[in-house]
């Protein structure tokens, strides 16, 4: 069983999908052209954002975003430091300090006021993660981005569909940046990326600066770089984006299912599970539980074939590339402990009652041999 089985997804749109890039190759149109401004014009319409700006990835739509924004040395962006690298790296690409401040424990997002103790007059931008496709508590995020006059860029690479209060995660910030990178709940053949903007100033400069920053042709007033999705992808993703819903609401039903199946398992104690909290919906990118037994159960599952993935395994402000920021263990705590701990576990849609009875399964029995070798049984997340 893999942690994600992408040909269970391909088989009954592959006649679709390969007419899509029948269409791309018979045009010869394979840069920007009618397939990215359709693409464009469905995910704005399906986001509710008033302009989406394809791009090649997820990173490149971080990095763009904060280009638009002109940060730059000497400037601060605050963000987790508990996410994958690029939230981070787009920050110190670009020569900005990344701020890093711990997370909840519970929806492993940026902790709200940790972000507004952390704001200095050389903070530029907010960079809250929806991570694992929960959105961030953004209302108490705003107001202290908005109290001290700096955009918020969401990464919300993870959370297409995501909500929060009624709103989609990455159209609450100035910009939301989003990624179809092969494992996400949309995802393209390869690298492929989306910036949603609702100011039409700030749209306009993100298309201006995809492309080297040229207007009009070979003139540049701007320094920007090649951020462009290629046509492949786009006409892929316009196949796939009309399914999104109904994937997202079976991987919604598989987290119901397991968490009834720990419960009935009685091991909530033991294995803690993820939440959604009111007035947020969850699209479950990843099912990322926690237990302080996690490298064993993980070997005890990869032994039954079951795949799992550990995200992230280092939290940022630990990792060798940004010692210069002089960080040290025990700094971030929360976020400490979500990497030492937790386990992402098969999820996708198309995943069986079976395959999660099999797992739920699997991790009782694994619970249960630790118990017994251990009279005061396993340690509580």
């Amino acid at each position: 069983m893999p942690l994600l089985d992408l040909a269970a997804q391909y088989a009954p749109l592959r006649e679709e999908i390969l007419a899509a890039v029948t269409r791309v190759c018979d045009s010869q149109r394979f840069i920007m052209g009618p397939e990215i401004e359709a693409l464009e014009r469905e995910l704005a319409a399906m986001l509710g954002a008033r302009h989406t700006v394809a791009v090649s990835s997820g990173t490149d739509a971080l990095l763009l975003a904060l280009m638009v924004l002109d940060i730059k040395s000497g400037d601060e962006v605050i963000t987790s430091a508990y996410s994958f690298f690029a939230t981070a790296g787009a920050i110190a690409r670009l020569g900005a300090t990344p701020v890093f401040v711990d997370i909840d424990l519970e929806t492993y997002n940026l902790d709200p006021e940790s972000v507004r103790a952390a704001i200095t007059p050389r903070t530029k931008a907010i960079l809250p993660v929806h991570l694992f496709g929960l959105a961030a508590d953004m209302d108490p995020i705003v107001d202290s981005a908005s109290r001290a006059g700096i955009p918020i860029v969401e990464d919300a690479a993870q959370a297409i569909g995501a909500t929060y209060k009624g709103r989609t995660a990455g159209t609450i910030g100035s910009f939301g940046c989003f990624s179809f990178y092969p494992s996400k709940n949309l995802s393209a053949f390869g690298e492929a990326g989306l910036l949603s903007v609702n100011e039409d100033a700030l749209a306009h400069r993100a298309r201006v600066m995809r492309t080297h920053g040229m207007e009009p042709k070979y003139h540049h007033a701007l320094i920007g770089g090649n951020f462009r999705m290629d046509a492949l992808q786009a006409a892929i993703l316009r196949v796939k984006a009309p399914h999104l819903t109904a994937w997202t609401d079976a991987r919604r039903r598989n987290a119901q299912h397991y968490a009834a199946l720990f419960g009935e398992a009685g091991l909530t104690e033991q294995i803690k599970l993820p939440v959604e909290p009111a007035e947020r919906r969850h699209i479950f990118n990843q099912f990322v539980i926690r237990t302080p037994r996690r490298d064993d159960l993980r070997e005890h599952l990869t032994a039954r074939g079951i795949g799992t993935e550990i995200y992230y395994p280092a939290p940022l402000h630990l990792q060798p590339c940004f010692r210069y920021l002089r960080h040290h263990r025990g700094d971030f705590p929360a976020a400490e402990r979500a990497a030492a701990d937790s386990l992402a576990l098969p999820i996708y849609g198309e995943l069986t009652s079976l395959q999660r009875q099999t797992v739920v399964g699997a991790i009782a029995e694994f619970v249960k041999t630790t118990q017994t070798a251990s009279p005061r049984g396993p340690a509580h997340v």
